[in-house]
């Protein structure tokens, strides 16, 4: 896992990642995305792009970002396994959804 990007916040980790995919976070980006946030039960994951925040864990949230390539997007978890939830997320997006 990537733990060298995660930061710790006052409630839990964090990490500052870019959208490096061609298509962006379309539908199936998207989808492995709330699939693997969901696995941790016990974090609350959210998104933030230009201000506004969703939870990592609604796919209408994650579509409606509109994260394209090239946009830079902060993943938080707060709770039980933030540091490996951040990680994880991390390491998906710098993957590019396995598109790249």
């Amino acid at each position: 896992m990537t733990l060298s990007k995660v930061q710790n916040t006052d409630t839990g980790h964090c990490a500052r990642v870019v959208i490096c995919n061609g298509l962006g976070l379309h539908l199936r980006p998207a989808s492995q995305l709330v699939k693997l946030a969901s696995r941790f039960e016990t974090c609350e994951v959210t998104l933030t792009k230009n201000g506004q925040t969703i939870n990592a864990k609604s796919i209408m949230g994650v579509i409606m970002l509109a994260a394209e390539q090239g946009s830079e997007i902060l993943i938080e978890a707060h709770g039980d396994a933030s540091a490996e939830a951040v990680a994880a997320l991390v390491e998906m997006v710098e993957g590019g959804f396995g598109e790249t």
